[in-house]
């Protein structure tokens, strides 16, 4: 029999009024206090939806938010707008808020809850198209995250990013 401790396993799942969003501390002041404060109000407001990575039903390790969103198609980088029908606006899905708490930081959460709401915008755009995840990073640590993962900065709008719908499709594939 081994003394280790059993391994927890996390699920992603809509923030609750189970969760302990009080607890929650990511060292980020505004990223806590939306969690804390406003996260629920979005929801019922019909603004964003809150997901969040547990092992228990109640402790968040991390989260992020998802909403519709749009971008200026002459906002685009003129090799992904060429490819794109030429409506004014394109319709996008905003992941607004991604945040790991401190006490689990550099454990690869933060890729978890990515590939999470990455996975589920093309699966919701079958129904209310998007065509690219859209992301406005806190700070150049943050940019530096979402170009690792073929995230691109739009070339107007400092911290502001997306990847295409299509390649986030092919991640899945």
């Amino acid at each position: 029999m081994s003394s280790a401790a059993p391994e927890r396993a996390f699920r992603i799942e809509p923030l609750g009024p189970q969760h302990d969003r009080a607890a929650f501390s990511c060292g980020a002041p505004s990223l806590d206090l939306y969690l804390q404060k406003q996260a629920s109000q979005d929801f019922k407001k019909h603004a964003a939806v809150s997901f969040v990575l547990t092992t228990d039903g109640t402790t968040i390790t991390g989260y992020y938010t998802l909403a519709q969103y749009a971008v200026l198609l002459g906002d685009l980088p003129s090799e992904i707008a060429k490819k794109l029908p030429k409506y004014p606006i394109v319709p996008t899905t905003l992941i607004g808020r991604l945040a790991v708490s401190a006490a689990f930081r550099g454990q690869g959460h933060g890729e978890t809850l990515l590939m999470d709401a990455l996975y589920r915008i093309p699966q919701h755009s079958k129904e209310v198209a998007s065509a690219a995840a859209v992301v406005d990073a806190i700070d150049s640590a943050a940019v530096a995250f979402y170009k690792k993962y073929g995230f691109l900065e739009l070339p107007n709008i400092p911290n502001r990013l997306f990847l295409p719908i299509a390649t986030i499709a092919a991640l899945f594939k």
